[in-house]
C-alpha cells in the first residue's frame, strides 16, 4: 500500500516539494557554514519524496541519548533554519495541503503535507526511519 501511496504522492506535490528541499539544501551547502543544515535538508528531501511508510523522529528519543542536534545548539540551528529555509518550505507544504484538502481523494495527502510543513519548521535533530523498524522503547 505504501508503494501506491508514494507513487500518487509524487503526482500530488511530493516531487515538487522534494525539489524545493533539495534547492534549499544546495543553498545551505553553497554557504559552507550551512553544511549542517544541508545534511538535515537532504534527509528531509528524501522523506518528502517518499513519505508513506516512513517518519521523522527525534534522535534523542530514538537513541536514548542527547547529541549536538538535540540540545541547545539544535534549538539555535532550528531557529536559523526557520529564518532561511524552513518558513518557505512550510508555506509550500501548506499550499499543497490546502489545494489537496478541497478534494476527497487528496485529504490523506493533505495531512502528509501538513506533517511535512511542521517538520520543515524544525528539522535539526530528527532522523527518518521506516515505520516497520521502530525499536522498542528504552526504560
Amino acid at each position: 500500500m505504501s508503494l501506491i501511496l508514494n507513487i500518487l504522492w509524487l503526482i500530488f506535490g511530493g516531487f515538487f516539494m522534494a525539489v524545493g528541499w533539495v534547492v534549499i539544501a544546495l543553498f545551505m551547502a553553497v554557504t559552507i557554514v550551512g553544511l549542517p543544515w544541508f545534511v538535515a535538508a537532504m534527509n528531509m528531501a528524501h522523506l518528502s519524496l517518499l513519505p508513506f511508510g516512513r517518519e521523522a523522529v527525534n534522535r534523542e528519543i530514538l537513541s536514548g541519548e542527547a547529541d549536538i542536534g538535540t540540545g541547545a545548539l539544535g534549538v539555535i540551528g532550528n531557529i536559523i533554519w526557520f529564518l532561511f529555509g524552513g518558513i518557505w518550505l512550510a508555506l509550500g507544504h501548506a499550499f499543497w495541503a490546502v489545494a489537496l484538502a478541497v478534494t476527497i481523494i487528496g485529504i490523506p495527502f493533505a495531512f502528509q503535507h501538513l506533517k511535512l510543513a511542521a517538520l520543515a519548521l524544525a528539522p535539526i535533530g530528527k532522523v527518518v526511519i521506516n515505520k516497520n523498524h521502530i525499536p522498542a522503547a528504552r526504560y
